[in-house]
């Protein structure tokens, strides 16, 4: 699987004066069962979470206040997407390594897991994850 599976998913957006509201439903604005939600906060402007990917997990990453990046790699090629609205996000498949960086103060990662919590499922290293496809396993 490559970068050509990831796609930026635009959420609906229903405005009002008295302040917009979007949401995500599971198998229909987003392809998966949600079964975990995380997020991530507080990280120091300008700051980058360390990489992995999941061998089965497929996340959508949505920035809900601030800005920051999602970069993809599939070990062939890389794209970042810079993420600062949240009306819309990144769908990011399994077997895709992904990094967070370049957070604003304040902003806030909602990332929504097709997978309950597996620390199994984890490729915390990038040439294990390289070799990890090149052995056709990926």
């Amino acid at each position: 699987m490559g970068l050509d599976a990831v796609k930026i998913i635009n959420l609906p957006k229903i405005e009002d004066s008295r302040g917009n509201l979007s949401i995500i439903e599971e198998n229909r604005h987003i392809p998966f069962e949600i079964k975990r939600s995380y997020w991530i906060y507080d990280v120091p402007g300008g700051e980058k979470r360390s990489g992995h990917a999941f061998i089965s997990q497929h996340e959508f990453i949505v920035a809900l206040s601030g800005s920051f990046d999602v970069i993809l790699n599939d070990g062939n090629k890389e794209e970042v997407f810079h993420l600062n609205r949240s009306y819309y996000g990144v769908y990011v498949p399994n077997l895709i390594w992904r990094r967070l960086g370049n957070f604003s103060t304040n902003a806030v990662a909602l990332v929504l897991s097709s997978e309950l919590y597996d620390p199994n499922d984890y490729i915390e290293d990038f040439e294990s994850y390289k070799n990890f496809k090149k052995d056709g396993i990926g």
